[in-house]
């Protein structure tokens, strides 16, 4: 485990997504304040902390959707317009129009905009990508459903479906879990360790400890700051957790960890 402005002998070139001193707020006043983490690729990666840690700040930051104070963000050691196409973004569902006149389908081909270009003319070998995609995610049988008529959980299914269009090699995912069923929460679960398993790297903000204790390969725990992080069973500890949360974490919810 890291602690905080500590990093492992690593070349960023390496790293999908490295942060040195990201510090970024909203009407100047900070939410995130100095942030450093370093993320090995093909691997697993949740962001736990309590609400208004900073958790979906530190990815809007990263991405540049947020403007920072301070700080940078590094894809692979360098800026991320040099590396937009191998990056994946899946924001919260609550953050989307979900009346908006499209279909599932259409929400997939989103995926691959930067290569459609200006005129979108989608090809056959466009759908065909965008419509493995859903296939992968159990949605291909829905394709021409309207997006206002999914559930919850098909929801995020299919911005995931839209994120695997792209073909990224990072994938940066805001609650991806939260408020889906269980059907939904599994099959996203498998998809995304499918994509570490093919090399990829997943990072995403979570806040079930028993799935990222049982399903992520590493942990960064944030309240503002990094306060650790590290493969899971380093940096989920008694002491960081009750470092990171304080009172508000339930008592059960530290049994059986060390530290």
């Amino acid at each position: 485990m890291n602690a905080p402005g500590a990093f492992p002998e690593v070349d960023l070139r390496d790293s999908p997504l490295a942060l040195r001193g990201l510090t970024a707020g909203y009407g100047g006043q900070p939410v995130l304040l100095g942030a450093d983490l370093t993320v090995p690729p093909g691997t697993m990666t949740a962001i736990l902390g309590p609400n208004g840690a900073g958790k979906s700040t530190l990815l809007r930051a990263a991405l540049g959707l947020l403007r920072p104070e301070a700080g940078r963000a590094f894809f692979w050691g360098g800026d991320l317009d040099r590396m937009r196409g191998r990056v994946a973004y899946v924001p919260q569902r609550a953050s989307v129009d979900w009346d908006f006149p499209a279909t599932i389908e259409d929400v997939a081909l989103m995926g691959l905009q930067r290569e459609l270009g200006l005129l979108g003319r989608v090809r056959p070998r466009h759908r065909d990508r965008a419509r493995a995609a859903l296939d992968r995610v159990g949605l291909l049988p829905l394709a021409d459903r309207p997006i206002g008529a999914l559930s919850g959980g098909q929801q995020q299914r299919v911005f995931l479906a839209r994120a695997l269009a792209q073909g990224a090699d990072l994938f940066l995912l805001d609650e991806p879990l939260a408020g889906v069923d269980a059907a939904s929460e599994e099959s996203i679960l498998r998809v995304l360790r499918e994509l570490r398993d093919e090399g990829r790297t997943v990072v995403a903000v979570h806040h079930d400890l028993g799935t990222v204790l049982r399903r992520f390969d590493r942990a960064v725990l944030l309240n503002r700051r990094v306060l650790a992080e590290g493969p899971v069973a380093l940096a989920l500890t008694a002491r960081t957790l009750q470092a990171t949360y304080g009172g508000r974490l339930d008592p059960l919810a530290l049994a059986g960890l060390d530290g």
